[in-house]
């Protein structure tokens, strides 16, 4: 089954070394996300569980604006104001169907490394995107808010998802603050959202060359590794390490073993970078 990545009209897809790029490219909507997009990211995300050749995933916005600014109110299947007795058009609100809820690789069940790479403004619901990436790095001009209480509207989803990723604290000051303060690049590698700033124009070269990197190791180790770290995530430490031997034994790949003793000797010895 092959996906036709070029009939798609909100986003731009591309596998190149074995690395898959998805970027974000309604720029006159700064990027947000309307249901075209929306299921054009779930697809692409369900066709890189299948496909072997790409190994991890660069997820950027077209521009140099903004990455997200979350849903597109505009958008009639989105809007939560219309003539339905319930949000985004249930019937009523005990089946409210979250608009977000596929826009995340890990909601997709897609467990291969993905390097989000932030140019520009991440607001609301580009936090579904934010919370489920592996690697975040950031232009320097780039800014992180939570516009939903100054439109009315509960912060739920978003923080939910993005306590993981930030203290308590921080996502309190972000949810409830809204419209009226932004948080900076700066601040948000300082308080480890992001692990890496950067100049606008190092951006898409930084974020190549981490996703290669990860790229160039064996497929298996990586994505046993990713499933390690997520699981002890969400599971917490005991009940992540009862299932850490299924997760090992899954990941092993004896030719790989063998292979990987090449790079830290010889030809292949890898020479790191410092950060």
């Amino acid at each position: 089954m092959t996906t036709d990545y070029d009939s798609y009209e909100t986003i731009i897809v591309e596998i190149r070394d074995h690395v898959g790029w998805v970027t974000l490219n309604r720029t006159d909507a700064y990027n947000a996300f309307s249901p075209t997009m929306e299921r054009e990211i779930h697809d692409t995300w369900k066709a890189f569980r299948r496909d072997d050749d790409v190994r991890s995933i660069v997820l950027t916005a077209a521009g140099e604006k903004a990455f997200c600014v979350g849903i597109d109110r505009d958008e009639g299947e989105f809007t939560a104001l219309d003539d339905s007795p319930g949000l985004y058009g249930t019937s009523n609100n005990f089946m409210y169907d979250d608009p977000g809820d596929s826009l995340g690789p890990k909601s997709c069940d897609l467990w291969k490394p993905v390097v989000c790479a932030v140019n520009g403004m991440a607001a609301g619901g580009a936090f579904y995107m934010l919370a489920e990436a592996d690697v975040i790095i950031s232009a320097e001009h780039a800014t992180f808010f939570d516009p939903h209480v100054t439109y009315g509207m509960a912060a739920v989803y978003e923080p939910m998802k993005m306590l993981q990723r930030m203290p308590l604290g921080e996502i309190l000051r972000i949810s409830l603050l809204g419209n009226h303060e932004r948080m900076s690049a700066a601040t948000a590698m300082r308080i480890g959202l992001v692990s890496e700033v950067c100049a606008a124009e190092d951006l898409l070269s930084r974020a190549a060359w981490i996703a290669e990197a990860i790229a160039s190791q064996p497929a298996w180790a990586v994505q046993a590794t990713l499933r390690a770290i997520w699981a002890a995530n969400d599971m917490g430490r005991l009940n992540a390490i009862a299932v850490a031997p299924a997760i090992l034994t899954t990941g092993f790949d004896k030719a790989a073993m063998e292979a990987g003793v090449d790079s830290f000797s010889g030809s292949r010895r890898i020479k790191p970078q410092i950060r």
